[in-house]
């Protein structure tokens, strides 16, 4: 079996694109109740974010469209 450095080293030799689409199959394989560790940073500007969208002053963009707007932005649009 592989281990975590033999795997990222291969992940090295994949193009751009190749690692986005690991990264994503790799994400999707997380489980939705296992929380991933966010930089101490973030937390204020979440709670922010949350209680705006709670109190009805910020609209949502679906998860889908911020995807593919920022997959175009950085010219991968045609991925998956």
């Amino acid at each position: 079996m592989a281990d975590f450095n033999s795997i990222l080293e291969e992940a090295r030799q994949l193009s751009c694109q190749e690692r986005v689409r690991l990264i994503e199959a790799l994400w999707d394989l997380i489980p939705p109740d296992v929380r991933a560790p966010l930089h101490e940073d973030w937390a204020p500007e979440l709670e922010r974010r949350i209680a705006a969208i709670e109190k009805g002053s910020e609209a949502t963009i679906p998860w889908k469209l911020v995807r593919a707007e920022a997959l175009k932005r950085i010219g991968y649009d045609n991925i998956r």
